[in-house]
This record gives C-alpha cells, sequence and structure tokens, in this order.
C-alpha cells in the first residue's frame, strides 16, 4: 500500500485538518480569496484526490515511525484524540493485528481555519465522523474494530487504553488540561499517551515520565512530540 483509498469529501477534509498536503497554487488561492471560500468553494473544485491520498499517505507513515517502538503486540485498546478521517490509524492497523481503536472527534466543519492554540473553549473542528468511518473501512479497519465518540454529544468511553495518541491536536490546538481528568480514568500507568507540545517541560509535573520522541521544526509552533506515562498524584 502506497496510498490510500479515499473519497473527494474526505479528501477535502484532509487538506483542511493538514494544510501542509495542499499544493503551492491551492494555497495561494486560499491567501487570495479567503479562508471561508477556500473551504466551501476552491476545495470543492479545484482538488486532486489522488494527490491528496498520496500525501496524506506519505506523511501519516512518517508520523506512524515516531511511534511504532511504543505499540505492542499486545496493546489492544487504541484511542485516537482529533486524529482526523483516521490515516494513522489505517497505518497502524496495516502493521499490528487485533487492535481495537477508539475515536474521539468533533463532527462539524468550522466556517474558519485557525491552525493553532485555542484555548479552553476552542470551538473549531474540520471532521465528519460519516466520512471518518467509511475512510476507516475502505482502509482495511474491520467495523468490529472501529468506535467513534462525538466529543459534543457522546459519552466517551470508559475503559482502560494501551496507547492513547493525539498527534497536532491535544495540547497543540487546545489545552491539555480539557483532557486531563478524564486521561486519568482511563489510564494505568503503563498507557503510553503521545501527544505533540510546545511546553514539554510543563509535563514533568504531571506524569512521573516524559520522554521527548520527536522534535516538529517544520510547524508553526515548533512543538515536540512527547511520550507520557504514570500520573503522578494531585497534590
Amino acid at each position: 500500500m502506497n496510498s490510500f483509498e479515499i473519497s473527494k469529501k474526505t479528501a477535502r477534509l484532509v487538506v483542511l485538518q493538514r494544510i501542509e498536503i495542499a499544493n503551492p497554487l491551492l494555497k495561494y488561492f486560499r491567501k487570495l480569496f479567503g479562508r471561508y471560500i477556500f473551504t466551501n468553494i476552491i476545495t470543492k473544485f479545484f482538488l486532486s484526490t489522488q494527490e491528496v491520498s498520496n500525501k496524506y499517505f506519505k506523511i501519516m507513515s512518517d508520523e506512524f515511525l515516531t511511534i511504532k517502538d511504543f505499540i505492542k503486540g499486545d496493546n489492544k485498546n487504541f484511542l485516537s484524540i482529533g486524529g482526523g478521517v483516521g490515516g494513522l490509524e489505517a497505518v497502524v492497523n496495516s502493521n499490528f493485528n487485533d487492535i481495537n481503536f477508539y475515536f474521539i472527534e468533533r463532527n462539524f466543519v468550522s466556517n474558519k481555519i485557525k491552525y493553532g492554540w485555542g484555548g479552553l473553549l476552542n470551538s473549531e473542528a474540520y471532521n465528519d465522523v460519516l466520512e471518518q468511518k467509511n475512510f476507516l473501512l475502505n482502509n482495511s479497519i474491520n467495523n468490529s474494530q472501529i468506535n467513534i465518540f462525538d466529543f459534543d454529544n457522546d459519552q466517551l468511553p470508559k475503559l482502560k487504553f494501551d496507547i492513547i495518541v493525539s498527534l497536532l491536536s491535544l495540547d497543540y490546538h487546545y489545552d491539555f488540561n480539557i483532557y486531563e481528568k478524564y486521561l486519568r480514568e482511563v489510564s494505568t500507568p503503563k498507557t503510553k499517551i503521545i501527544f505533540d507540545t510546545i511546553r514539554a517541560d510543563y509535563f514533568n509535573k504531571i506524569f512521573n515520565n516524559v520522554k521527548i520522541l520527536d522534535s516538529q521544526i517544520n510547524t508553526v509552533h515548533k512543538s515536540k512530540r512527547i511520550l507520557c506515562s504514570d500520573f503522578k498524584d494531585k497534590i
């Protein structure tokens, strides 16, 4: 596999979620006409689905390489927070068997596109959970493995997870504290929590174990990808 099976609508979502996938012409159109027109018109008529598929697969494969050493054969419950349509999970599934994937997503597309820290009340979203499920099914994840939860409307899954991943989402677009209480409830001291942040040192006071996996020098915030485990007791 060197690309994803992807629909036109899903390709549009992917470009909104990962603007680096857009070619220079699309980025020029976004700057020229504004983000609303880019979201609702330009991505509808000036997008190569195959190009998006190829680029998205390459990016997700590279992302997978930063976390693959921390996924073990007995990691059965995988939680993804803000994972978009699920390209990373599709790559994980192609490399590991019998993983149950749980996704926490927001199910709407904002009129504006905002990249970067959004604060405690971040109300931005660029996803459609129906398109997400179709993408996952079309890329070899079985229906029985897929569990999608709408952050705004559904009760979040309450079980212990082996690995929790939130790339360029948790503590990148919004404050980690939104999820801290929940993550404490669904993790064990051995649960691996991987996410991107601009304040890696801050998490030394929250977790007993913090490891920097990668430095993101090509992102706006020059963030670091960290692996954390074993929450400290709250004082």
